[in-house]
């Protein structure tokens, strides 16, 4: 039995808490609002994001960062915009044995660092691991077979969070490029959003299979460049979360850019949502870095300009299928 401490309440973080619980782990959930975490304590249940699902007694609630002390095991469960101060927080408090999940998807605004810089920047004497994959917050709540990966540059704290989180309705694979595993998963929700928009005005299957097909393409691009392993985004990161967060219904991602595309402005559309959308900020900060690396993502560059720049939804695919002419596996050919 491991001593877990869960950061963030949303619908993501209490999922893993019931996760946790199952595993017969000692289990403390942190809310950085007071009231919340007082509410969940009394009520057992989080209500908007999780209803139905009733949280165990034994799941403690706390609004207090100490709690996090003498915890073999912290899971952040925060918005990815809140990982540094979340983390620089922790410092003074854990231990140097005391390892740290992040399962927040995207990347650092201003910097464009992936978070396991990030945690290594503030918590330079603890390991850090990146947990990720298809694993809807609903569905791992409800102890619905989910699998995942989790990587990080200690392959030892890989294995001991997979030895800690493995369970028979949560299966955890190892992987070492934890480059490609952050960015599979923080770039699928810009292909969500695009989706989501795609499904908004009723384009037909056959655009939104290409669409997915291409938006892996591109992510790999990138993520090639920035130092990951291609064979990573064909995994559990890469196809395997694009799948379910353009096609489900859970993906907020995808819930928003249906709206977008329904023609609904977006501030207002994020509004609706009523829940961060990573996707969106990922957009900003995936185009900004596409560019200063001279990587081409059409499709990213037109999602930004939809949500960014107000393009019509109209000019973004005709831009997107007048293109010039590619070679699909994006080699030379060469004439003997």
């Amino acid at each position: 039995m491991a001593k877990v401490m869960v950061l963030g309440a949303g619908g993501f973080g209490i999922s893993l808490a019931m996760m946790c619980h199952r595993c017969g782990h000692e289990v403390t959930v942190w809310s950085h609002r007071e009231e919340e975490a007082k509410r969940l304590q009394t009520e057992r249940e989080q209500k908007k994001l999780l209803p139905g699902v009733i949280l165990p007694q034994e799941i403690v609630f706390t609004s207090s960062l100490e709690a996090a002390a003498h915890s073999d095991l912290i899971i952040m469960a925060v918005p990815s915009f809140a990982v540094r101060e979340t983390a620089h927080k922790l410092r003074d408090i854990i231990g140097e044995k005391t390892i740290v999940v992040c399962v927040a998807k995207g990347l650092e605004q201003e910097t464009f660092y992936d978070f396991s810089t990030v945690l290594s920047q503030e918590l330079p004497h603890n390991d850090n691991v990146i947990l990720t994959g298809p694993s809807h917050a609903e569905e791992v709540g409800r102890g619905e077979a989910t699998t995942v990966v989790v990587a990080s540059r200690s392959r030892d704290a890989a294995m001991k969070v997979q030895d800690w989180l493995m369970n028979p309705d949560f299966r955890v694979y190892v992987n070492d490029d934890v480059i490609g595993v952050e960015l599979g998963g923080a770039l699928k929700n810009i292909i969500a959003v695009a989706s989501g928009i795609a499904d908004g005005v009723g384009v037909g299957d056959n655009a939104k299979a290409a669409l997915m097909t291409r938006g892996i393409t591109e992510i790999a691009r990138l993520g090639v460049a920035m130092g990951g392993h291609q064979e990573t985004f064909a995994g559990l990161s890469g196809i395997g979360d694009l799948i379910v967060t353009c096609t489900s219904m859970h993906s907020r991602n995808r819930r928003f850019g249906i709206l977008v595309g329904q023609g609904v402005p977006v501030q207002q559309a994020l509004e609706q949502v009523g829940m961060v959308v990573e996707g969106y900020s990922c957009t900003k900060v995936a185009y900004q870095l596409a560019q200063k690396m001279g990587v081409d993502m059409p499709i990213t560059t037109q999602t930004y300009q939809v949500l960014y720049e107000g393009k019509s939804v109209t000019e973004a695919v005709r831009n997107l299928m007048g293109r010039p002419k590619k070679n699909e596996r994006e080699c030379t050919w060469v004439e003997g």
